[in-house]
């Protein structure tokens, strides 16, 4: 993920992710390349970050610097990638343009929810005989991001396009006062979508809805194509039978079909549905953006008014830094734990931790809306986490893919004594000091900064530099012995208002400080 996507991700800031297809079989060499810039710029005037994805020598990126974008538009062996090819194509480490369908998978993957393209697949016509249908129409089905779009290509069969779509518990909704659904290049299909929503508002409001609702269904939202720029829709209409027909005498199929009609169909049209196809994209990425940031609105003004007792939202919050934890804790049945890999009997409970969790969950309840900074995996655990916690302000905690929410699993004995304890906690080394320091401006407003031992040592050192520098009031919790002394080696520790030891994690403070210990009381072994 490019630095400046995933920055905006962490920070809660609307992304656009966009496709690469249109870049390596769309268009042709520079126009590609200049469409490709301009939709990135537009998608930044109208307050979004730009996600273009694409495959570089076998790599996924999600946003692409203008080198990168510049490759993918000269490649001569680029690929298109769908679903099904990506393990074919990663695997050889080949380059490619990723389709509706794989560039909605990455971008579900990177956590961003809105991808703008120019027009989606769908259908084929005669594709009641073929069965020729577009892996769009399934990956809309079963992955959650809203797809702006100018509808499906006019050369599809939209009728039966929108059919599948129903079948696959798809929600459409056209874009704008009219129901009409459009068909890429013309404003009218003949057709009418579902359900329409008038503007980028109520359109962030319908795409919120269908995501909280965990549907794993898309939605796709049919905006038509500028009126002064729409291409006269008899003209084209007779221009794609006409390309049709060659396409069916040269034998062509499956997905060389879309790249070799839209050539045909500048060549009749003398070059008017490339100006169209433009004006259409352009329009999208305008469109996409903007109900991008309604979205982010909508979904910062409800984890805001999700906090309890938090009256004035712009008063600076507390900050929690530290370990989310998914506990699972199996209690025999029986007093005696058979060993030699027999299955005991028993109860197993799954419960939502650690100590910087806990803390912003009091402070939640009690009122205060701190900001906790964290870091999950984006796995399994991730959705019950943020459900468990939707009191909290979640915002600034770090979903890594590829890594593993912090797991702990304790098995004790029916008498309640701990028999073993296994704990994943590698991700707590993500909460680094480079994450931390993009939260500076929330730290040296906060009237309290809490923070655990599960926090690397150089995190700590850096809140309490920062301590010192503006008079922050710092507690930090020990969390165990082994990570208790973090801060009192060196001389971090006099930054700190509080600390809340138990016995053993105050013996180890005071024995990393080389301090006598009182009379009765002695070191553990």
């Amino acid at each position: 993920i490019h630095p400046s996507v995933q920055e905006a991700l962490v920070e809660g800031r609307p992304v656009v992710a966009l496709e690469s297809t249109i870049i390596t079989h769309g268009m042709a060499y520079p126009l590609n390349l200049s469409m490709a810039r301009k939709v990135e710029e537009i998608v930044r005037t109208n307050g979004a970050v730009p996600a273009t994805v694409g495959i570089l020598r076998g790599q996924i990126h999600v946003g692409l610097t203008d080198e990168e974008l510049e490759f993918l538009a000269s490649s001569k062996n680029a690929v298109k990638v769908s679903r099904r090819d990506f393990p074919f194509v990663l695997s050889q480490g080949l380059s490619g343009g990723t389709t509706v369908s794989g560039t909605m998978i990455m971008a579900h993957k990177a956590g961003i929810p809105v991808f703008v393209t120019g027009g989606i697949g769908g259908v084929h016509r005669d594709g009641e005989n073929t069965l020729d249908v577009s892996a769009d129409l399934t990956e809309l089905g079963r992955t959650p991001v809203a797809v702006v779009s100018a509808g499906a290509k006019s050369i599809l069969d939209i009728g039966r396009t929108l059919e599948y779509l129903e079948t696959q518990g798809v929600c459409v909704a056209a874009f704008g006062e009219s129901r009409e659904f459009p068909a890429f290049f013309s404003r009218q299909s003949g057709f009418q979508a579902p359900y329409h929503v008038r503007d980028e508002e109520e359109a962030a409001k319908l795409i919120d809805s269908a995501l909280g609702l965990g549907l794993s269904s898309g939605v796709l939202i049919a905006v038509p194509c500028p009126q002064e720029r729409a291409a006269e829709g008899q003209a084209i209409e007779e221009a794609i039978q006409q390309a049709l027909s060659q396409a069916r005498s040269k034998g062509i199929t499956g997905k060389e079909v879309t790249p070799f009609l839209l050539q045909k169909l500048t060549e009749l049209t003398d070059g008017k549905s490339l100006d169209s196809n433009l004006a259409l994209i352009q329009n999208n990425a305008r469109v996409g953006s903007c109900i991008a940031v309604a979205l982010s609105k909508l979904q910062k003004a409800r984890r805001k008014g999700s906090q309890p007792g938090r009256k004035d939202v712009t008063a600076p919050q507390p900050v929690v830094i530290g370990g989310i934890n998914v506990d699972f804790i199996a209690k025999a049945q029986n007093p005696e734990i058979l060993g030699g890999g027999q299955t005991n009997a028993g109860r197993v409970r799954r419960t939502f931790g650690g100590v910087g969790r806990n803390l912003a969950d009091c402070l939640s309840r009690l009122g205060q809306a701190p900001l906790l900074l964290s870091a999950m995996g984006k796995d399994e655990h991730l959705e019950s986490v943020l459900h468990y916690c939707h009191h909290m302000d979640m915002s600034g905690v770090l979903q890594l893919e590829g890594k593993s929410t912090a797991t702990y699993c304790a098995v004790i004995t029916s008498a309640g004594e701990l028999s073993v304890g296994l704990g994943d906690m590698d991700i707590h080394h993500q909460i680094t000091e480079q994450y931390v320091s993009r939260f500076k401006e929330n730290l040296c407003q906060a009237p309290l900064v809490c923070i655990d031992g599960n926090v690397p040592l150089s995190t700590i050192q850096y809140v309490c530099q920062l301590a010192r520098e503006h008079q922050l009031t710092v507690c930090y919790e020990p969390t165990d012995e082994n990570k208790a002394s973090k801060p009192f080696l060196s001389d971090s520790w006099k930054a700190l208002t509080y600390i809340s030891p138990n016995l053993q994690e105050l013996r180890a403070i005071n024995r990393t400080l080389g301090n006598p210990l009182p009379a009765g009381i002695e070191y553990s072994k």
